[in-house]
């Protein structure tokens, strides 16, 4: 039998791991066990209830206004704990987090092979996404196994001389968790019963989310701006599940507050959230996750960041990169709501993340390694 950690530390880790784990645990060849580090820990909480996941670690590392220096330090030392207990053949770690390069670089050190799911995505400028784009590289250096969620991501990896045999193309696991989440919603807890009576059924809703470090600032100001004049429509909605970072929280409340077309919200777990996505007209996010999810509910997507490690959406037509400039994020958003033909040509391209199946095909390609 094969001894399998799977391990994770945020909300979007536990997402895109949670339909791995599911699949994981149906087969007998393997001994699954679960760790998480808590990066995160309320959103990661509500991840592990919706998808009925209870870990065997839980390392409980969240600490308020920890450096990233101080949280890496600490991934270390307490993954270290587990590796010596449970002693697993793999380790599978996710994408691009603090817990994924230190999670990976603990296993290398202890002679213990890593998977990595959701490998090969890259930017190539380190500064952005922060420090995420390091951090998947790192993981790409140490792991001896690559899930690959596209041709292009795979592509990346041989291109940096990791040896074609070793990656796997799956699509990304993301679309498991949505695909098998929207079926599951319960549309009548309270939070979404709250959204339902903002909801106006003659308007276009546009639901946002903004929180990346590379735009805070003067970048982040203007970007509120271009919501502000969106909302000025009379035809249009915004509503805005607001990044608890300060930096986030004084911006937008300052800005949007008390707008009669605004909904600003607290942060939604996972369940709420596609919820929301699915009722929405547009969608305007920062998020990498988002980009990968829309397509699949047939939502367009416009894309405030200068760059994107996902760019088989832009490549396909799914989203658009709009940054933060005010008048961009205003031109594409106009055109999308007021141009039904490129609205449809644009919410008409096949998901380049895959059919719900990459979970299955992971532990396929795990069973023969």
């Amino acid at each position: 039998m094969k001894k399998i950690l799977v391990v994770f530390g945020t909300r979007p880790e536990a997402i895109k791991m949670a339909p791995l784990v599911k699949e994981l645990y149906q087969h007998s060849e393997f001994d699954t066990k679960v760790c998480v580090t808590a990066q995160h820990r309320e959103m990661l909480d509500q991840v592990l209830a919706f998808f009925k996941i209870i870990p065997d670690y839980d390392l409980g590392l969240m600490k308020a206004n920890q450096t990233l220096n101080q949280l890496s330090a600490r991934i270390l030392t307490a993954i270290d704990e587990v590796l010596v207990d449970f002693e697993p053949d793999l380790v599978l770690v996710h994408g691009d987090t603090s817990t994924s390069s230190m999670v990976a670089l603990a296993s290398f050190h202890r002679g213990i092979k890593v998977g990595h799911v959701e490998a090969g995505l890259r930017t190539y400028n380190k500064r952005a996404p922060f420090p995420e784009e390091i951090n998947r590289q790192i993981t790409g250096r140490l792991a001896d196994v690559h899930f690959a969620p596209t041709k292009q991501s795979a592509q990346n990896l041989i291109n940096e001389g990791v040896n074609s045999k070793s990656v796997y193309i799956t699509g990304n696991t993301v679309i498991d968790a949505l695909l098998w989440g929207i079926h599951h919603v319960n549309e009548h807890r309270e939070d979404i019963q709250e959204i339902k009576e903002f909801i106006k059924k003659n308007q276009k809703l546009i639901v946002v989310t903004g929180h990346r470090r590379e735009n805070f600032g003067d970048k982040f100001y203007e970007f509120c701006s271009a919501l502000k004049e969106l909302a000025d429509r009379k035809d249009v909605q915004l509503i805005y599940p607001v990044h608890l970072n300060p930096n986030v929280q004084k911006v937008v409340y300052d800005t949007l507050g008390n707008h009669s077309n605004i909904l600003l919200i607290a942060p939604l777990d996972y369940e709420a959230f596609i919820w929301l996505l699915n009722q929405s007209y547009l969608i305007i996010t920062d998020s990498g996750g988002v980009q990968e999810e829309a397509p699949s509910l047939k939502k367009p997507v416009l894309v405030t960041r200068d760059v994107t490690e996902r760019q088989e959406a832009v490549a396909q037509g799914t989203v658009k990169l709009v940054g933060t400039d005010k008048n961009k994020i205003l031109k594409e958003a106009f055109i999308l709501l007021d141009n039904q033909e490129t609205y449809q040509n644009m919410i008409g391209n096949k998901n380049p993340y895959g059919d719900g199946t990459a979970s299955k095909q992971i532990a396929k390609a795990l069973k023969s390694l």
